[in-house]
């Protein structure tokens, strides 16, 4: 039997309304890519997977909530999906900001170092997801 069908394809954790739960979901990703033995472009991944906790924290989680991330990655390893949930509203977008802006550049690295990512419903709030092809 092929030894990666044994592997789990699906890892997901439930993070609170907190500063530590970005480095703690890129912990838990770094974790789950490296059981998966995913190398080639674990970086873009967790670099997506902090951008998309910290949009979760700063515009889509109410106070008193938290977000769920999950990890899935097709069994023959083609596809790697990032999602984020969150149960707040909100427009996502991902513009440049202005030259001397601050901040408003993480779903700009999300679109460029991800091969496809969008937003998804849910009841409350949306799903915000990227994915590469490996």
């Amino acid at each position: 039997m092929n030894e990666e069908l044994q592997l789990p394809y699906l890892f997901e954790a439930f993070y609170r309304r907190e500063r530590r739960s970005v480095p703690a979901a890129r912990r838990f990703a770094a974790a789950a890519l490296a059981e998966w033995g995913v190398r080639e472009r674990a970086g873009d991944v967790l670099l997506c997977v902090s951008e998309l906790a910290t949009n979760a924290l700063v515009h889509g989680v109410p106070p008193g909530r938290g977000f769920r991330l999950h990890l899935r990655r097709e069994r023959d390893g083609g596809l790697l999906r990032v999602e984020v949930h969150d149960s707040g509203g909100g427009e996502v977008w991902a513009e440049a900001p202005g030259v001397d802006a601050e901040s408003g550049r993480g779903l700009v690295l999300v679109a460029a170092l991800s091969d496809t990512w969008g937003v998804g419903g849910r009841s409350p709030g949306k799903v915000v997801w990227c994915e590469f092809v490996e």
